[in-house]
């Protein structure tokens, strides 16, 4: 996005597209209620409108033919999201009719925004930082309750709180760093090194704390991908579909029914689990099922959790438990014990045992799920968690940057050292609120917003 650009009145329809009770259209910029009420008709003139007032009227087209019955809500700066003039017309929800009323506006040199423009210019108004900007997008993509909470409390400003925290401590500590600089010539000492070097291990400490979230965090954001193996028959595919309560996958006594990988979402205790149901591993010398083979060996590969699905009739396989192994960690893997509805009060060693039939032990699969994505963390969404890769990049460059001034401090080096690998991690540390960001950064991440937002 050009940043000239940000003087345009801009519009765009700000609600999904299709058939739908209303639309509605948002539009921001200064002059905007001025623009709007040249093809607004309503008691009053929109100028004379108070902030956050909502108006009933008509939108016409330069012939006076009105193209329908409007609600018109008005937002003056600064109390606007985009820290602008703003209007949004609710209308009915046809698209011919946002079509043409967005005819309407563009003829009144109003342009089409860009996707993520509306936020952006939040950002660029200083409505938001940069980490809550980036969650209004998590917020709308959220597809579970704890993601929704995760996604809310970095709007809420969780995060930044914490950053801003680190951006304080870094420039207290380079404050002295660079004071002294100052006088050299002086001999003044406004800080020992002994606490110089406790103020950064202070500060690196806390970066980590933070960098270990991110595993919480990224699950709770993302999701966790689930790869279900095992021999021919074992009962995948009915295990899915107990889960699903549908038929999802066919089932079927004829082993290599699975030919290829079949994923399907499921959520528990507010985790989105992506459960990849894959063809028996075994070996064959079908074509097409040896390409669903080397498809579930790739799907191993890739899944942050395996369940390795043996049943009470063929029991364990050594050999497929040594073959996954080779392609995952061990951590990783799940031992599941299918079928004991038919194990005759035999206790079939496993880690969890399950019946696909009746569906006992399926909580406990699910739980160890859990357990398995989640580990012994003790975070919440509601605390302040790293759940976007830009963020955790941001924290390791500035931890990078501590522990070279760590390491200069500790060769007794001269200041000036210290001090430039301290602004360093100061600069890396608050790119992640967008106190320093370059534009390729920012058009990087408005460009993947929806169009509106």
């Amino acid at each position: 996005m050009n940043p000239a650009l940000n003087d345009d009145i801009i519009a765009a329809v700000a609600t999904p597209s299709g058939v739908g009770a209303i639309s509605v259209i948002r539009v921001s910029g200064s002059g905007s209620i001025e623009a709007i009420d040249r093809v607004f008709q309503g008691k009053k003139k929109l100028v004379e409108a108070p902030t956050h007032t909502v108006h009933y009227g008509q939108i016409i087209c330069k012939e006076n033919t009105v193209i329908d019955d409007v609600l018109v809500s008005v937002f003056r700066q600064p109390k606007s999201y985009t820290g602008e003039d703003s209007v949004e017309i609710s209308t009915h929800g046809n698209p011919l009719i946002t079509k043409k009323i967005l005819e309407v506006l563009v003829n009144a040199s109003i342009r089409m925004a860009e996707p993520g423009e509306f936020t952006k210019r939040a950002f660029l108004n200083n409505k938001i930082d940069l980490a809550q900007a980036e969650a209004v997008a998590d917020v709308i993509t959220s597809r579970t309750d704890a993601s929704l909470r995760g996604a809310r409390s970095q709007l809420d400003g969780m995060l930044s709180k914490k950053v801003n925290e680190f951006k304080s401590a870094l420039i207290n500590i380079s404050s002295f760093v660079e004071l002294e600089l100052d006088f050299a010539e002086e001999d003044i000492e406004l800080i020992g090194l002994g606490e110089l070097k406790n103020k950064i291990v202070y500060v690196l400490n806390e970066i980590d704390l933070l960098l270990s979230t991110y595993a919480f965090g990224r699950i709770i954001r993302d999701g966790v991908n689930v790869a279900l193996v095992g021999q021919p028959n074992v009962g995948k595919s009915s295990l899915l579909n107990y889960i699903l309560k549908e038929s999802r996958a066919i089932v079927s006594s004829i082993p290599g029914t699975t030919r290829d990988v079949i994923r399907e979402e499921v959520s528990f205790d507010g985790i989105l689990f992506r459960l990849y149901d894959t063809a028996g591993i075994r070996l064959t010398t079908n074509e097409v099922e040896v390409e669903g083979v080397a498809r579930s060996r790739e799907a191993v590969k890739n899944a942050d959790i395996v369940l390795l699905i043996n049943d009470v009739e063929q029991g364990k396989s050594e050999e497929l438990l040594r073959e996954i192994y080779d392609l995952t960690s061990r951590d990783k893997v799940i031992s599941v014990m299918n079928k004991i509805d038919l194990s005759n009060g035999v206790d079939y060693p496993s880690d969890v045992r399950v019946s696909a039939l009746t569906g006992e032990g399926i909580e406990d699969l699910f739980e160890a799920l859990k357990t398995s994505a989640l580990g012994k963390s003790n975070y919440s969404e509601k605390s302040a968690i790293v759940s976007n890769i830009r963020h955790y990049n941001c924290l390791v460059k500035s931890k990078d940057y501590l522990l070279n001034a760590l390491e200069s401090v500790n060769n007794k080096m001269s200041g000036e050292f210290i001090a430039v690998d301290l602004r360093n991690a100061e600069s890396a540390m608050v790119e992640i609120i967008g106190d320093v960001s370059s534009e390729d950064i920012l058009n990087n991440i408005f460009m993947n917003y929806c169009i509106g937002k």
